[in-house]
């Protein structure tokens, strides 16, 4: 019994001196590894998701507008099929710096802009006249509020205020481009008299007084006055020279 007693403390002593630290270090260095790579990859997760709630939320924000337009959303056109007729809107710089602007349109080939791109100043307004030529509808549907597919977009950007208009503005700062709007037509009958038609036709009116007022030549300072009333222009003093050289000639022929 007592060898017996004796080889058991002896396996005692040999099963106490098997290295536990190790194993346990091993395991407690491999376990903070893994705790640490999962704490890099949610850190790694939650920046990747707030830049992409972040992004999101500044898309759902409203871009502060340049522009204020009017009429808002929609471009007013009479209905006369197989005619061009005419659109107008009004533009007006809201904002504190001079802003450039540029349309574009769904159906190039039918319709135009006038001016088709511009600058203004802080609080310059102008009135755009927008050219279609417009088809038969294909059905009989009720006239008014006929809404067509041709749709109008207006750009701004941000320039400085001692530069020219130029189209290639827009592709040389496109990341700093905003969509004022994108505007849908409208057809009107100019049979029935209503306020969109006669606002239509007033702004018509005043974008070609606005036109014709820049293509009108400026105004004549007069003919050139010489002495005490006498006026002449250029070719009258190139004939009086003529003249007053032939008496000389005919004086000293005699």
């Amino acid at each position: 019994m007592a060898v017996t007693g004796e080889g058991e403390e002896r396996k005692v002593r040999n099963f106490c001196r098997f290295p536990f630290w190790n194993t346990t270090s091993a395991g407690i260095s491999s376990s903070s590894r893994r705790i640490h790579q999962h704490n890099q990859f949610v850190n790694q997760s939650s920046l990747h998701s707030s830049n992409t709630v972040s992004a999101m939320a500044k898309s759902l924000i409203p871009a502060k507008r340049r522009l204020s337009l009017d009429p808002p959303n929609k471009l007013h056109f009479p209905y006369e099929p197989g005619k061009q007729v005419k659109s107008a809107i009004r533009m007006k710089n809201t904002s504190k710096s001079h802003v450039a602007f540029k349309f574009q349109t769904t159906a190039p080939k039918s319709c135009y802009m006038r001016p088709p791109g511009g600058i203004l100043a802080p609080g310059e307004s102008l009135i755009a006249t927008v050219f279609k030529f417009v088809e038969h509808l294909e059905n009989n549907e009720k006239l008014k509020d006929q809404k067509s597919r041709v749709k109008f977009k207006i750009m701004s950007l941000k320039v400085k205020g001692d530069i020219d208009y130029i189209p290639e503005l827009f592709d040389e700062h496109r990341d700093q481009v905003a969509v004022e709007k994108i505007l849908r037509v409208v057809f009107l009958d100019p049979q029935h008299p209503c306020p969109a038609l006669d606002k239509l036709n007033r702004q018509l009116a005043e974008a070609e007084a606005a036109l014709a007022a820049r293509k009108k030549p400026p105004k004549d300072s007069g003919p050139r006055i010489v002495g005490e009333g006498f006026v002449i222009d250029e070719w009258k003093e190139r004939r009086e020279r003529y003249l007053a050289r032939q008496q000389v000639e005919g004086i000293d022929s005699l």
